[in-house]
């Protein structure tokens, strides 16, 4: 397994206008309270097919100082995992279907305070 799946999800968001730079984030290093941020964390899979297919678990968290903000930015993210992101090419891999898990829902931060809403969603995808 050659593929991150975050860095694939990473690069395609990062590619997208609706994310300024900076916003979609692998790791919350450098992170400040009150940044826009969406982050991405792998929280599992599995190979599917021997030696060919695989399938990861990717959570999402969506951070920002306005709930309502927070939410759209989150449905955002789902719809274009969910509704763009299967059939294309990107990060070294091809993204065969995407299925979710879990629909964004409401989980405020309760140290910095900052509203975030997260989701979870499944990638099958193949290397390049």
């Amino acid at each position: 397994m050659n593929v991150d799946p975050v860095e694939v999800l990473h690069a395609y968001l990062t590619s997208r206008p609706e994310f300024p730079a900076g916003t979609v984030l692998g790791d919350l290093v450098g992170r400040e309270v009150g940044d826009t941020s969406v982050y991405l964390n792998h929280s599992g899979g599995f190979r599917l097919v021997r030696d060919r297919m695989d399938r990861a678990d990717i959570e999402y968290d969506v951070y920002h100082l306005s709930r309502g903000k927070a939410r759209k930015l989150a449905g955002t993210v789902r719809e274009l995992l969910l509704e763009d992101l299967p059939g294309r090419e990107v990060g070294g891999a091809l993204v065969l279907d995407v299925a979710e898990i879990s629909s964004p829902r409401y989980l405020p931060d309760l140290t910095s305070r900052e509203h975030a809403y997260g989701g979870e969603i499944t990638i099958f995808y193949v290397e390049d």
